[in-house]
């Protein structure tokens, strides 16, 4: 397309998650709470982490990434999102709509990596036991975080390249409550077959590469597992990977349900349930389930209660 033909856009306009203004109070309500939860939660857990030496470990290390991820991906949603919900016009600057979708899938993408990582973590931890700490050395894991980091951020600076380099001649109405990259590339007027390639290509092998990685990782956790004589070895064994299984199952299945499912069944309402969900609520249970059922984070909590510190 010829650029001559773009509108020179400043902002976008969200359609918000509903219409209906009789629920809007209840949804902001809820969604405060849950942003807040998510915070806090998230937030605790990176403090308790770095204030607690028992917690200094290659499994908190991970764990402490993971809620930074949550809490970066959740912050550059949640507070304009709730914001909306009291205003008419939900407008956002064009730059401001570029730095949300460069945000989202940075983090995102950071938290297919990080799930991956910390099954290898475990891997590790229950098969030998006794090279654990030399096979995931504080510099193993310094690496593991750079090229985590590094492989999302330049996947989002790939996409957010490409994104808003397409021309938006139309309307700037945005049928989402965030700047989505599928909404965006209904809203433009140019071919978008590179974005969607790219996506597909480089979101989908990291997907692929992740989730292969939890698989491989956990069958090895199992044959090892299924080694231990005692029946309480094995039972103490596998609760220690409970907790992050149903991060995995939860997240996991979540990405591939809203990136990977046929375009015949694709629903724009669908669509934003299944991203309040990966950007909301599963930042806010993340660090409720690995405290729940983590004992060494029980006992850190017990720890700074009895010092008053809380």
């Amino acid at each position: 397309m010829d650029r001559g033909n773009c509108s020179s856009l400043r902002e976008f306009i969200f359609l918000g998650i509903t219409n209906n203004t009789d629920i809007k109070a209840t949804l902001f309500t809820i969604f405060l709470l849950v942003y807040l939860i998510n915070f806090l939660a998230n937030l605790g857990m990176i403090l308790l982490i770095r204030m607690d030496s028992k917690l200094h470990t290659p499994m908190y290390f991970f764990l402490s990434n993971l809620s930074f991820s949550d809490l970066c991906c959740s912050s550059a949603i949640g507070p304009k999102m709730l914001v909306d919900l009291l205003v008419e016009r939900k407008s956002i600057p064009f730059v401001g709509c570029a730095l949300q979708f460069f945000t989202v899938i940075m983090f995102v993408d950071a938290e297919c990596m990080l799930l991956a990582v910390m099954a290898f973590d475990r891997y590790k931890a229950i098969s030998n036991p006794l090279l654990y700490t030399a096979h995931m050395s504080s510099k193993m894991c310094s690496r593991f975080q750079a090229w985590i980091f590094l492989v999302a951020l330049a996947d989002a600076l790939i996409n957010t390249v490409l994104a808003f380099c397409l021309c938006f001649c139309g309307s700037n109405e945005i049928n989402h409550f965030f700047c989505d990259a599928l909404a965006l590339l209904l809203l433009s007027c140019s071919d978008t077959w590179i974005n969607e390639w790219v996506i597909f290509i480089i979101f989908g092998f990291i997907e692929l590469s992740t989730i292969s990685g939890v698989l491989v990782s956990y069958w090895y956790i199992i044959l090892s597992v299924l080694k231990i004589c005692s029946a309480e070895g094995r039972v103490k064994a596998f609760s220690t990977c409970a907790s992050h299984l149903t991060a995995v199952a939860i997240f996991q299945g979540t990405i591939l349900f809203m990136y990977f499912r046929p375009s015949s069944s694709y629903s724009l309402d669908q669509d934003k349930r299944t991203s309040l969900l990966y950007t909301l609520v599963i930042p806010m249970l993340n660090p409720l389930i690995y405290s729940l059922r983590n004992k060494d984070v029980k006992k850190a909590l017990e720890k700074l209660r009895s010092k008053r510190w809380f």
